[in-house]
């Protein structure tokens, strides 16, 4: 964790901050100590809602996207190897001065340390729990112009990027249920962790749809999907699906929730996203959701919804019709 390894660095470490001048930090995780930067100086690039917010709640300036030029740069190692080349080819474009990297061995720092080693000077690396930070002087952006990346089209039509779901193309589990849809769904759809798009895009196709409600935290992610669903009747929001609160019920949700932060896996998240389809959900509401099998949603679903069946699915995956979300009583 940075908070372990940049203390060590700025105290005789032989890392500096220039004198003034913005230090931008791209990345970092929402509960990540940053006493080694001043907080007045400290810029942060975080395109994952809930992160996004937090920072902001600690009274931290925060972006969605770098802004301008800054002093010095630093980068918190994401998982995906795309998506982590492509911040440090952001950082470096940016910053004036020194360009930290920090993460730690499951993220895939010893790679990037070895590939950035063949082309640049880099001083450390720092080592401490079970990751290393280390960093480059500037100008550097010269040298890693190739691992620059954005939104691009796959082989299957759609927009994607580096470090949002299912980057490669569409994903089996949102193809299970896009072929299980009914013809008829209601007027007002919302689709939780939309992703790029894809089951909103098919939701779109059925009949009577007056609007199709796309909530995604990666902001990337909802990028790629404002260029995949190109239809006016498609609403973009960017928030943490566990929390929106929009101002109408919906007659049906569609998801495929995320079951995993980090690389372990995590279903009490998509045990908050059933809660959340039966917040969302009108008192005749629908929820469609596709699951990994091995994933424990049954009794969660259970205690949101007055009937669940199991509709179809295959070795892999499991797919749910929830009717008539349960409300608590007061």
């Amino acid at each position: 964790m940075i908070d372990l390894r940049l203390p060590l660095a700025l105290d005789g470490g032989g890392l500096e901050w220039p004198d003034d001048g913005k230090i931008a930090v791209f990345g970092p995780p929402a509960d990540a100590d940053l006493d080694g930067i001043p907080k007045d100086r400290a810029q942060i690039i975080q395109d994952f809602y809930p992160a996004h917010a937090a920072w902001a709640a600690r009274d931290y300036d925060a972006a969605v996207v770098s802004e301008g030029r800054y002093a010095a740069a630093v980068v918190c190692l994401p998982r995906a190897k795309q998506e982590a080349r492509a911040m440090i080819a952001q950082a470096c474009a940016a910053s004036d001065g020194v360009v930290v990297i920090d993460g730690q061995k499951t993220d895939g720092i010893e790679s990037i340390l070895k590939a950035m080693k063949a082309r640049v000077g880099v001083h450390g690396p720092v080592t401490k729990g079970h990751g290393k930070l280390f960093w480059i002087d500037a100008p550097a952006a010269d040298f890693f112009t190739d691992w620059a990346a954005g939104p691009a089209r796959t082989e299957g039509g759609f927009w994607t990027a580096p470090g949002v779901f299912s980057a490669d193309g569409v994903d089996l589990a949102s193809a299970l249920l896009a072929d299980a849809l009914p013809a008829k769904l209601g007027k007002q759809i919302c689709d939780l962790g939309a992703g790029w798009g894809y089951l909103s895009a098919h939701a779109l196709t059925r009949e009577g749809v007056e609007a199709v409600h796309l909530v995604e935290a990666n902001y990337m992610a909802l990028e790629c999907a404002r260029r995949n669903v190109a239809d006016p009747r498609a609403q973009f929001h960017w928030a943490d699906a566990t929390e929106w609160a929009p101002a109408h019920k919906f007659d049906t949700i569609v998801m495929n929730p995320p079951f995993h932060v980090g690389r372990a896996s995590e279903p009490q998240i998509g045990q908050a996203f059933v809660a959340s389809a039966a917040r969302l959900l009108a008192p005749q509401g629908h929820l469609w959701m596709v699951a990994n099998r091995h994933l424990p949603y049954e009794a969660e679903l259970k205690t949101r919804f007055a009937q669940v069946e199991e509709v179809g699915g295959d070795a892999r995956f499991k797919l749910f019709h929830a009717l008539r979300p349960l409300r608590k009583r007061r």
